[in-house]
């Protein structure tokens, strides 16, 4: 997740990131799937849970509503000294 409130955290903490996970999944299968993805150590897992926010908006046509995806988040704290590089693939 680059996002400009995450790479604030992550310039303050070198050894925080922040991902997009499955609502199902659980502080276990994301370490495990972080681990195996990226090959690095990581000693805690924080989760948050976002609620979809209904939106609407006039247009021409009459007024158009809508809702937001729900989606879930989590910071993962690797070992002192290691980093992901997430720009070193493209």
């Amino acid at each position: 997740m680059v996002t400009e409130k995450m790479t604030k955290t992550t310039e303050k903490f070198s050894n925080r990131y922040g991902f997009i996970v499955r609502p199902e999944a659980n502080k276990f299968q994301i370490k495990k799937e972080i681990e195996g993805l990226y090959n690095v150590t990581v000693v805690d897992v924080n989760t948050m849970r976002y609620a979809g926010k209904r939106s609407s908006r006039y247009t021409r046509a009459g007024l158009i509503r809508g809702q937001k995806n729900a989606f879930k988040k989590a910071i993962v704290t690797l070992k002192d000294g290691e980093m992901i590089d997430f720009y070193s693939n493209i």
